[in-house]
């Protein structure tokens, strides 16, 4: 292998940890530019970025974490094509990680050629598990119904966005939405609207971004998924969640009443 080999290199571990240089970017340049120890390493190509591969290494669940930073930072520090990218490496690495054996029959499974896949000696062929979220955006005249999420709860300046939750078996989006909002803050809402999607490598969901309009009830929060909701005004907003994320191009959207 030549250390001249020009590349991005995604180099993962630990529980969504990846490898950053000096300013904080996926390394970019020949292999010489990665620490020795993985010089040599076997990467997979999984991608392209302005005409260079996308080089994958995933050290694992177990490995010295302590060079490795959490992928959320590239997207705090606003580099979108290096959180997406690193996300779907992300993804990748799931996937070989929780199917190492089939699950029809038990045997090992291996990467088949071509594609990303997993196989067995059987045949039995599996891809990349994506799980459907939605997410969405609630606005009751000027105001938007925002809460805080007990995953990510911080008591001294607790974050607050836009409800979500994932698709159930035989429900449509929309279905999802009114289910989901009522369910967490007992609203009941109308007029549902999709925006976007965004991929999502916590661990594998496709988040699918939508508005919708109040149309009656009380906040009453879940307490198992919320601390707290409430209706917002652009002029009296809580901490948000960072820019290049859905829920914040929602909250946008709806703040500035272009939904």
């Amino acid at each position: 292998m030549s250390l001249t080999e020009q590349a991005r290199w995604f180099v993962l571990g630990g529980d969504h940890l990846v490898l950053l240089d000096d300013q904080g970017r996926i390394p970019q340049g020949p292999r010489a530019c990665l620490p020795s120890h993985l010089q040599h390493a076997s990467f997979e190509r999984f991608d392209e970025w302005d005409g260079l591969p996308c080089l994958l290494l995933d050290l694992g669940g177990e490995v010295d974490t302590e060079a490795l930073t959490p992928l959320r930072q590239l997207m705090v520090a606003g580099d979108e094509t290096g959180f997406q990218l690193a996300g779907r490496a992300w993804q990748l690495a799931t996937f070989r990680r929780t199917h190492r054996f089939c699950g029809e029959c038990g045997a090992p499974m291996s990467p088949k050629a071509g594609e990303w896949a997993q196989g067995c000696r059987h045949g039995h062929v599996v891809y990349p598990r994506i799980s459907p979220c939605i997410i969405v955006a609630v606005r009751k005249g000027p105001a938007i119904l925002l809460a805080a999420h007990r995953r990510h709860y911080q008591a001294e300046d607790p974050m607050y966005t836009v409800l979500a939750g994932f698709v159930e078996a035989g429900e449509n989006l929309e279905q999802c939405v009114a289910r989901e909002v009522f369910e967490e803050s007992g609203i009941r809402v109308r007029n549902v609207r999709y925006v976007a999607s965004q991929p999502w490598p916590f661990p594998h969901s496709l988040m699918m971004g939508f508005t919708a309009d109040y149309e009656s009830g009380e906040i009453r929060v879940q307490d198992e998924e919320l601390v707290a909701a409430d209706f917002f005004e652009a002029d009296g907003l809580p901490r948000l969640p960072p820019h290049g994320t859905i829920a914040r191009r929602l909250i946008t959207l709806c703040l500035d009443d272009q939904a």
